[in-house]
């Protein structure tokens, strides 16, 4: 039950026992998905939403001049990759990535850099909410699906194999689960023959030349899951 003031009035909508709302960020290059979320997270008494980005760049931005407790944020945003800015924004707000990426090595790598949670979409609905409540209080959420796999999988090699780069390790994790170099690079924000140029350095540094060579190089270094 909400408590009451000394004066008799209810705290303002969005407080429990006094405590302020969870204060939000969106991060998402999609407006139609952003006007969806925050739909979502408005109609929760204790969470609100200051702002919303398209990029990272504008994300970064946002997060600095709102001070949010939690920033949700797309895997894939236009103006460079959002895991690797996961640890610099991390170090100013808790973060919970929302993401189609279903992938075990893209969760286990955005909470190794800092995210608080790692959340898919097609679960935003019963799952996100749940997900920033753990993050503002310095908890830690996985979708569980995500979460049983993870603790199935065999440990990951330190460092990436064969000296690839870590922009090589996620393109190769993409030709493995089937994406073509069009698809890679709309992705990534990247050109097709910057892709392309990727996929040769790959090729040479593993040994490997067919597709069908790459995905089980992939698959033995646990880069993706056997599924």
């Amino acid at each position: 039950m909400a408590r009451v003031k000394d004066d008799g009035a209810l705290p303002p909508a969005g407080t429990v026992a006094g405590m302020a709302p969870v204060r939000i960020v969106l991060a998402d290059d999609h407006a139609v998905v952003r006007a969806g979320l925050r739909l979502l997270l408005d109609a929760e008494s204790d969470l609100t939403v200051l702002a919303e980005a398209g990029d990272i760049e504008t994300a970064g931005r946002m997060v600095r001049a709102h001070r949010p407790d939690v920033l949700v944020l797309d895997l894939n945003m236009p103006g460079g990759e959002s895991l690797p800015a996961i640890p610099e924004l991390a170090a100013q707000t808790a973060i919970v990535v929302l993401t189609m990426q279903s992938d075990v090595a893209f969760a286990r790598r955005a909470l190794q850099s800092g995210a608080r949670g790692y959340v898919l979409k097609e679960a935003a609905d019963a799952e996100l909410v749940q997900a920033i409540h753990a993050a503002a209080t310095g908890g830690t959420y996985l979708t569980p699906e995500l979460g049983a796999r993870m603790a199935a999988a065999p440990p990951v090699p330190s460092g990436p194999p064969d000296g690839l780069t870590e922009r090589e390790v996620e393109i190769l994790r993409l030709i493995a689960l089937g994406h073509t170099n069009t698809e890679i690079g709309k992705q990534l924000y990247l050109s097709v023959r910057t892709i392309e140029s990727h996929r040769s350095h790959i090729q040479q540094k593993t040994g490997r030349n067919s597709r069908a060579e790459l995905v089980r190089y992939a698959l033995d270094h646990q880069l993706v899951e056997d599924r």
